[in-house]
């Protein structure tokens, strides 16, 4: 295809991505009827209609291309938004039964279980039909599983906001809302009701693996060793304890301990080096089953199905040979999963930090290595060291308005810490295997993991006991975060002008 025609279509494409994302950020926050997107289709329109008379308009036809854009994500957001069933709103505040089916993992924590319930019936004298996503909070070592089929009473109530305790709120509903889930029924006594589960069987299969690989981890290691090798093979949240994973957060290092792309991406390695002997598509329907599997275990979560795409698509650009341009790539899985779920773009941290983290990898790493020789290649530490700046740099003015906490740390933290992380997950999965499979035995094919996760643990309490490992930063407008990004864009673009760089990377 022609280099002009080309650039000209993925500009085309970048407008309906901007666009797109930017109809539905807005409408995230501002109330914006058919009004505005008729007004906004009506100068799309005009736009088109005087790009057609005067045909040298180039741009003006982008922007009319991205005015329907926006107004389509008003469109979608405005579709997306959650409607309360009637039944459930007139009983607010006050103690109900309801029966569903459990529609993900359940969360389970120190002080109790969360539960996503997918109600379908509201139990009183007779039993009323209802269709409401509602998350169960129930006692500690309620013994529920995704897909059961389950009846639930406690007291109805709406989530509500909450303080994070550094003056800033955390919009706890639209959190919810991307889930499906309107309603919360707090102080729940929980029953299963239905012996057969009815939950999706890739899902459940995949999620009961995850579960047997936990198990074993637990045979052959202690805590907090285990938790943190569940964290960093296949996402597992718990395990770690509070005053461990503030430990982690204060040095920048929290990224290991839930499944991201690094993580998928060492797997996927691995395992195309493993098939290097076989044909290609061996080695691309290993990886992307790896991708998809990782994605399901976690249950869908925002940043490891991002992931889990952007790890297909650089797997595709190997297979095929051609070049892999990582930020369009990011651009259309961004806009393919705000499609399906407009709630992410603006009310997921997980999402939100994903692609800025990714996007931190595409444009900054490149930059970073061509000016850190003082650093040696050996073990990855240059890459590493790369690596840690760009993410860090993308994802910085987001984290400081979500928690206002800056690691101090954080690149001595990450490369002392991730050259040690590969082999962690390696011999981490050995150990799984061991518990499983040798009973008291299982701890001595587990000591190198031990080892190694013992490494991590302590290179985090080091560096997070040392004085001023973090400051913390008080509360400040979203504007000023805006403003900072609008600067790092404004650096990007003077350095790419300047240096003639494009982003992209070849498989």
């Amino acid at each position: 295809m022609d280099d002009v025609n080309t650039s000209r279509n993925f500009t085309t494409g970048w407008a309906v991505i901007i666009g797109f994302l930017s109809g539905v950020f807005v409408r995230s926050f501002f109330l914006l009827g058919s009004s505005v997107v008729g007004f906004t289709a009506l100068l799309a329109v005009a736009g088109f209609l005087f790009s057609y008379i005067e045909r040298t308009k180039k741009p003006l036809i982008i922007l009319s291309v991205a005015l329907i854009a926006f107004a389509s994500g008003i469109l979608r957001m405005n579709n997306a938004v959650l409607v309360g069933d009637p039944e459930l709103t007139a009983r607010l505040g006050t103690e109900i039964t309801i029966e569903g089916t459990v529609s993900d993992e359940p969360d389970v924590r120190e002080n109790g279980v969360r539960i996503s319930l997918s109600a379908d019936k509201l139990m009183s004298a007779t039993s009323t039909a209802i269709h409401a996503g509602v998350l169960v909070v129930a006692p500690a070592h309620t013994n529920i599983l995704y897909g059961d089929r389950v009846r639930a009473t406690g007291t109805l109530r709406i989530p509500q906001d909450f303080d994070t305790g550094t003056g800033r709120q955390f919009n706890y509903p639209e959190y919810l809302a991307k889930d499906g889930i309107g309603y919360e029924l707090a102080f729940a006594s929980v029953e299963r009701i239905v012996a057969e589960n009815e939950g999706n069987i890739l899902k459940r299969g995949a999620i009961w693996v995850k579960q047997k690989f936990l198990d074993g981890l637990g045979r052959s290691l202690s805590e907090p060793q285990a938790g943190l090798a569940g964290g960093i093979t296949v996402g597992a949240k718990r395990g770690l304890g509070a005053e461990l994973t503030d430990a982690f957060k204060t040095v920048g290092l929290v990224h290991i301990v839930v499944l991201s792309g690094y993580n998928i991406t060492v797997v996927m390695d691995a395992l195309w080096w493993a098939l290097a002997g076989f044909p290609r598509a061996f080695g691309f329907a290993g990886s992307a089953f790896v991708a998809v599997f990782f994605a399901l275990m976690t249950g869908g979560a925002a940043s490891s199905v991002r992931a889990a795409a952007m790890a297909l698509i650089a797997i595709t650009g190997r297979m095929t040979g051609r070049v892999y341009l990582a930020s369009r790539a990011l651009g259309a899985v961004a806009f393919a999963m705000v499609l399906w779920n407009p709630f992410i773009l603006a009310f997921d941290p997980g999402f939100q930090l994903s692609a800025l983290a990714t996007l931190g990898l595409i444009w900054f790493t490149p930059l970073f290595i061509s000016r850190l020789s003082a650093i040696p290649e050996k073990f990855g530490l240059r890459e590493i060291a790369a690596t840690t700046l760009g993410t860090q740099i993308a994802v910085l003015p987001l984290l400081l308005y979500q928690n206002g906490q800056l690691p101090i740390f954080s690149l001595p933290a990450n490369l002392l810490a991730l050259v040690a992380v590969p082999a962690a997950m390696f011999f981490s999965a050995i150990a799984a295997l061991g518990g499983i499979a040798l009973g008291p035995l299982a701890p001595i094919v587990a000591f190198p993991a031990y080892v190694l996760l013992s490494y991590i643990i302590d290179v985090a309490k080091i560096f997070a006991g040392l004085p001023f490992s973090s400051l913390a930063i008080g509360a400040f407008s979203a504007w000023w975060m805006f403003i900072a990004y609008a600067v790092i864009v404004g650096v990007l673009i003077h350095i790419h002008k300047r240096n003639g760089w494009n982003g992209s990377s070849h498989s």
